[in-house]
C-alpha cells in the first residue's frame, strides 16, 4: 500500500472511532473527565492525521549540508584569555 492508502485508511478507522465516541457520549453523557479525554484524544488523532498528510503530500526536496568555511588566519588570542586548557587545567593551578 502506498502512504496515501495508509493514510486514508486511517482517516477511516479515525471517523469511525468519532462516530463510537459521539454514541458513547449520547448513552454516558459529556460531563465526565473520562469521557472529555477520549473526545479530546479522538480529536488530536485526528489533527495528526491531517498534519501527517499534509506533509506527505509536500515532496521532500533534499537537503544539502550547510556547508561552513573555516579560515586559515590564525583566531585573535583574545578568545581564550581566562579559559582552561582541556585535561592541564587553568594555567596557574596546579594538580593536587
Amino acid at each position: 500500500m502506498s502512504v496515501h492508502d495508509d493514510l486514508t485508511t486511517v482517516q477511516r478507522c479515525l471517523d469511525d472511532l468519532s462516530r463510537s465516541v459521539g454514541r458513547l457520549e449520547q448513552q454516558l453523557g459529556s460531563g465526565g473527565l473520562e469521557m472529555r479525554r477520549v473526545r479530546v484524544d479522538a480529536d488530536h488523532l485526528k489533527e495528526s492525521v491531517a498534519l501527517l498528510r499534509d506533509a506527505s503530500a509536500q515532496p521532500a526536496a533534499p537537503r544539502k549540508p550547510e556547508l561552513v568555511t573555516i579560515p586559515d588566519t590564525p583566531y585573535d588570542d583574545s578568545l581564550w584569555i581566562d579559559t582552561d586548557d582541556e585535561g592541564l587545567g587553568a594555567k596557574d593551578r596546579h594538580a593536587p
